[in-house]
């Protein structure tokens, strides 16, 4: 017996130390704290974000590494703290309750209950400072759906909520902003109501455009017909001075098409079915070209005076009208009327001039003076270089000339008639 004895005592002994030795396991933890808000109305979801970032954070100071399970009365002290807390926070609602949901990722489920009446409608106002109304209609339509902004995060909310919200409603309507209408400011005001009053003031950033330098052509219409809108189009491209420079680049070619149109739509121009394309190189200083041409017609007026001629020579100053009427857009029938003031004398041609290649034209015309057929033809290139020949039947004799493009209203052309050469300076009218 004594030795039975011995041999479970021997045993338990050995039970005991192993059970001592083996390591203890890890008890297992909360790592993740997250949250769910709801009430009972519903929540906008832009409020509801914010909500329930709030109280994770409150639980997370409260839950973040304890032991689980939770003891009942632990897990009841939780709720009751964060209840309390997250109640003096809000405004607007009351918390109904808190429940903690035990997981190594803990969930604590609030539920929410609204103090008053809620905000069923949200109107929205935009009040846009200092834009001229052409470029206003353009900034309203890029704000066209801000009113979603206000919605999102406004219905749904209890009256005594919405200052709770400004925070909320500033990052919002700066997302907004930065992607719809980045070259301008945007402040705005609340009023808490059954249906809710929002107004939005919109304000330019700077840089904005100071000055506008204005410059009329035209390729097909003498230029000095254009003086007569020079001042109508100034005062309508002067509305730009103000205009945020990048807001100007993003729609440039909305502007410029209104500005075309102003033209367009003169009496005049509709005469001769001109229509104008508008080009501007953006800037504080801003530069603006306006072309204005005819679909059906060309007339030109254009003067020259040699230099380096025979002084015997009429024609070496001659004013040239140049009338055209399209028959298609690459062939013409033309009147040509040339005239030397300093012989007091006159002549006229009548002819048919097509564009063959681009850039390329060839004519036909009879000069009724010499009584005789001229040929001619013309190649661009270069961008202001131009390449003519001529050659008349009566009296026979060819004229080659090679001009450069000084600019819209000025060339310089070399020469070549016969064995004689010299310098001819071209005015466009």
């Amino acid at each position: 017996m004594i030795r039975k004895h011995g041999s479970f005592a021997v045993l338990l002994s050995v039970v005991w130390l192993l059970v001592f030795l083996m390591p203890v396991s890890a008890a297992e933890r909360i790592l993740e704290v997250r949250s769910e808000v709801h009430a009972q109305t519903g929540l906008p979801v832009t409020v509801q974000e914010r909500m329930q970032k709030s109280v994770a954070a409150i639980a997370e100071q409260l839950l973040s590494g304890r032991v689980l399970p939770l003891q009942p009365a632990e897990r009841r002290e939780k709720e009751r703290v964060i209840h309390e807390v997250f109640d003096k926070v809000l405004v607007g609602y009351s918390v109904r309750s808190v429940r903690i949901e035990e997981q190594p990722t803990a969930c604590v489920h609030v539920e929410l209950v609204p103090w008053d009446d809620l905000v069923q409608e949200v109107r929205v106002e935009v009040r846009v400072d200092g834009m001229p109304p052409e470029v206003e209609r353009l900034v309203r339509r890029d704000l066209a759906d801000v009113g979603q902004v206000f919605e999102e995060s406004l219905s749904g909310l209890p009256l005594a909520a919405a200052d709770w919200t400004n925070g909320v409603l500033k990052k919002q309507l700066r997302g907004y902003m930065e992607q719809h209408l980045p070259e301008f400011w945007a402040d705005f005001d609340v009023i808490p109501q059954t249906v809710a009053q929002v107004t939005i003031s919109v304000y330019p950033k700077l840089p904005v455009i100071r000055s506008v330098d204005l410059n009329m052509r035209s390729d097909t219409i003498p230029n000095m017909f254009l003086l007569n809108h020079r001042t109508l189009m100034q005062e309508k491209t002067d509305l730009l001075v103000g205009v945020p420079v990048a807001f100007v680049r993003r729609h440039e070619q909305e502007l410029g098409a209104l500005f075309a149109d102003v033209l367009d739509q003169q009496s005049d121009f509709k005469a001769l079915s001109m229509t104008t394309r508008v080009t501007m190189d953006v800037g504080e200083r801003t530069s603006l070209m306006s072309r204005s041409d005819s679909k059906i017609y060309r007339i030109r007026i254009m003067g020259w005076a040699d230099i380096g001629r025979d002084r015997d020579a009429k024609d070496d100053v001659v004013f040239r009208l140049h009338a055209g009427r399209k028959l298609s857009s690459r062939d013409e029938a033309f009147v040509l009327l040339d005239l030397m003031p300093q012989d007091v004398e006159g002549r006229w041609a009548m002819g048919y001039q097509r564009e063959v290649f681009p850039e390329t034209d060839v004519s036909l015309r009879y000069d009724f003076s010499d009584a005789g057929m001229v040929a001619a033809g013309s190649r661009r290139f270069l961008k202001d270089w131009m390449l003519r020949y001529e050659y008349h039947f009566r009296p026979r004799f060819g004229e080659t000339g090679l001009r450069y493009r000084l600019h819209d209203f000025l060339s310089v052309e070399y020469v070549v008639r016969r064995k004689d050469n010299w310098l001819r300076l071209i005015g466009f009218f």
